[in-house]
């Protein structure tokens, strides 16, 4: 932990400049490999060693939805990710939430965008602290407890993300996916051969004693509703999501240029091999320690590296997982400080000229918040992150069909907007989620575009003015961004 703050602090020493844009999104200058490391650590979670090996656990290849769709969006990315590169830079927008307000001349608007997702984030910060929490206690075997590895969750994300901002989280990237290749590959090899005397034998025992868990709708069966249906209606609309969920947006705006957008997009997926590994381990251990029930599944991955590996081999194990949550974390709380302090407190005049001091305030404020309700009240937050990845796809038609199609209103797109979070709320708190065996969110989305076109088309007109700026922004800047780099200096962003 000492050697992660440390690792991130000393990034500030590269950033080019101190203002917003420096802290937020590196400066618009990162490379290849930063952005490669940096943007597979904000996929590849503590739920990747946790939620994984216990869906495998629990249902088996139902969880392989993670892979489908994290592969599938990298592909949209990079049709999307220099789209939106090109199009923030040229106007020196550093945040979803200023992609929005700039789109549609509305400072109200990138706003309610912030507040919106910060809603739809908090719960992710949350199970952030939880995850990590959970891997520290196991891994010491108890003598640290759950309270204060929370806090030490909070305290080492914080320390170095305040300080260095996205730049320092991509240089604690390096590190962390160092360490989960390593420890990933050992354990695809070692629990196999240690415990069912190869690889082989694993396959095959789970072939023989364990079927229901290879097919869908895995262990189960459909009274579990991860079906065929549910399979593909999530990996479409997680793959759309991903490309404008802020904290992917930050990656993309890091970037030192389009193309290091597209070679990331190739080479992003395979990545994703590593996410095999925990999925296989839980379902390895339905032999090592069946009878798992409740929130034990989660660490069934744990239970096989404790009792089967040296104290300082599961310290290492540990250290990787704890990354896998600090990275993502850190992300997280610097998109919400990042939005706020562009577009919420700075909508005061006196206050513009402190945006970036004051998004680094918010990042304390939205941990230490995450931090509190995780020790008072955990459920709450817990039960807001049911709708987060759904929630957060209502957007699309707003920011990303906006972007791409000329006609699109502001009065049509909040519609859509309000409708589609609306449907989600309602399904998923009335425990209608998947409904037909379709995902709720891509029915929500559907209802939303079902709104946002018509009302754009035969609604109230937008003023003249911002009628012709959109369709210049959105038809000519935005497109054009896709085929070459935008050369020259941002210019400052549109506030009013």
């Amino acid at each position: 932990m000492v050697l992660t703050v440390a690792l991130g602090l000393l990034a500030v020493r590269r950033q080019q400049g101190g203002g917003l844009d420096a802290w937020s999104v590196g400066g618009r200058s990162l490379g290849p490999v930063f952005i490669w490391v940096l943007m597979a650590g904000e996929g590849y979670t503590s739920f990747s060693y946790l939620g994984a090996a216990g869906w495998g656990y629990n249902y088996g290849a139902p969880v392989l939805y993670v892979v489908a769709y994290m592969s599938c969006g990298y592909a949209v990315g990079y049709v999307v990710g220099p789209m939106l590169w090109g199009y923030a830079r040229k106007h020196g927008l550093v945040a979803l939430s200023d992609i929005a307000a700039h789109r549609y001349r509305r400072p109200w608007l990138g706003a309610a965008v912030a507040v919106l997702a910060t809603v739809f984030l908090l719960p992710y910060i949350q199970l952030q602290i939880t995850g990590m929490g959970v891997v520290v206690s196991t891994v010491s075997y108890g003598r640290i407890g759950l309270d204060l590895a929370y806090f030490l969750a909070f305290a080492v994300t914080t320390g170095f993300v305040v300080v260095s901002g996205l730049r320092g989280s991509a240089w604690v990237s390096v590190m962390k996916d160092l360490l989960v290749i390593l420890t990933l590959g050992f354990l695809a090899f070692y629990v196999p051969q240690h415990y069912f005397g190869g690889v082989g034998e694993f396959f095959s025992r789970l072939v023989d004693e364990k079927s229901e868990w290879l097919s869908l709708p895995g262990h189960g069966g459909e009274e579990s509703g991860y079906g065929v249906g549910w399979f593909a209606s999530t990996t479409v609309l997680n793959s759309l999501t991903v490309v404008i969920f802020p904290t992917t947006v930050a990656g993309y705006l890091g970037a030192r240029d389009a193309d290091v957008l597209r070679r990331n997009a190739v080479w992003l997926p395979a990545y994703n091999v590593l996410l095999f590994v925990p999925m296989l381990l839980g379902l390895a251990a339905l032999f090592v320690v069946p009878g798992l029930t409740g929130a034990e599944t989660n660490l069934a991955l744990f239970k096989l590296v404790t009792d089967s590996l040296p104290g300082w081999a599961v310290g290492v194990v540990g250290v990787a997982a704890a990354l896998s949550s600090i990275v993502p974390m850190a992300v997280f709380m610097l998109v919400i400080g990042t939005m706020w302090g562009r577009s919420v407190l700075s909508l005061v005049p006196r206050l513009r000229s402190r945006e970036k001091g004051l998004s680094q305030s918010v990042v304390v404020v939205a941990g230490a918040l995450a931090l509190l309700l995780t020790y008072t009240a955990p459920n709450t937050l817990v039960r807001l992150s049911l709708i987060s990845y759904e929630g957060m796809a209502q957007l699309l038609p707003l920011v990303l069909l906006g972007l791409v199609w000329r006609r699109m209103t502001l009065v049509g797109g909040v519609c859509g907007l309000v409708v589609g979070v609306a449907i989600v709320c309602a399904l998923v708190f009335s425990g209608n989620d998947p409904l037909w065996g379709v995902n709720a969110g891509l029915l929500a989305l559907v209802v939303n575009l079902a709104v946002a076109v018509p009302v754009s088309l035969f609604g109230p007109p937008e003023r003249g003015d911002d009628r012709a700026d959109a369709e210049v922004l959105a038809l000519e800047e935005f497109t054009d961004a896709a085929v070459r780099p935008v050369r020259g200096e941002p210019t400052t962003p549109v506030r009013g």
